[in-house]
């Protein structure tokens, strides 16, 4: 929310209803957790589907991103970015390895062609499957959970690269090849992560050089110079020539 977004006391005079009023002050909680832009920092605000970063008390640029969708929303969190992940695999949900994988492969799809393998547990030292190894049928059904990964690449659900930072809930930042979310005004489609507009201009800022990989390893891990801090946040309040407007309240933080 930009500095000139009037206060409760303002709105009030302006005719705002109580429950824009209480909306107002949510809003602003939530504000006052962010810094000022003298703070080397990134803001992502999961209401407008933008990304914001700042420095010597500048906002250095921005972007579109897709965040959660309704069901799944992306969380208000704040943390410190410390890697990006070149070359990343994709870890398939559970839910989709069941709902969308297992029936693909039951109708005569290849994991190969898929781009994807098997492993058998989630541990470091994990064994590839043979997909004759896997009851298909289990997995479809919910019956047995299983561990997929979408191999690295252009085409990769991560993109080129993901930038981490430490969180319960298994949330990042990442490049992605779905070009088409980005371009839509509302684009709350993902499973809690953000999708970024522009990878590689974050990550030019992050490590202070171009995001290239060394190899098509995969998983090649960066750190960055100095660990970033990140905010997600959720500001549906608006600062306009009339006053104080609210963007659809997605995820009903609002209420």
């Amino acid at each position: 929310m930009s500095a000139s977004a009037p206060s409760p006391s303002q709105a009030r005079k302006q005719g705002a209803s109580r429950d824009q009023l209480e909306r107002l002050a949510l809003n602003l909680d939530r504000a006052r957790l962010l810094p000022g832009p003298w703070v080397h920092h990134v803001v992502v605000d999961a209401s407008s589907g933008q990304l914001s970063y700042y420095s010597a008390g500048k906002r250095v640029g921005t972007m579109r991103v897709v965040v959660g969708a309704a069901a799944t929303p992306t969380p208000l969190l704040a943390g410190k970015l410390q890697w990006a992940i070149l070359n990343p695999y994709w870890n398939v949900p559970d839910y989709l390895a069941q709902n969308s994988i297992a029936p693909k492969v039951l109708v005569g799809r290849s994991l190969a062609s898929l781009r994807m393998e098997a492993l058998s547990d989630w541990g470091p030292a994990a064994r590839k499957l043979d997909p004759s190894e896997i009851d298909w049928h289990a997995v479809a059904a919910g019956d047995r959970v299983l561990r997929l990964r979408e191999l690295p690449g252009g085409a990769n659900s991560m993109g080129r690269v993901k930038y981490l930072f430490p969180n319960k809930l298994g949330i990042y930042l990442h490049d992605t090849p779905d070009r088409d979310l980005l371009k839509k005004d509302d684009r709350h489609f993902s499973n809690g992560c953000i999708r970024l507009e522009n990878a590689a201009e974050l990550g030019q800022w992050l490590l202070q050089r171009p995001v290239k990989a060394k190899s098509n390893a995969p998983e090649q891990a960066v750190a960055l110079p100095h660990e970033v801090p990140v905010y997600l946040t959720y500001i549906t309040a608006v600062a306009t020539k009339k006053g104080v407007a609210f963007r659809e309240d997605v995820y009903g933080r609002d209420g």
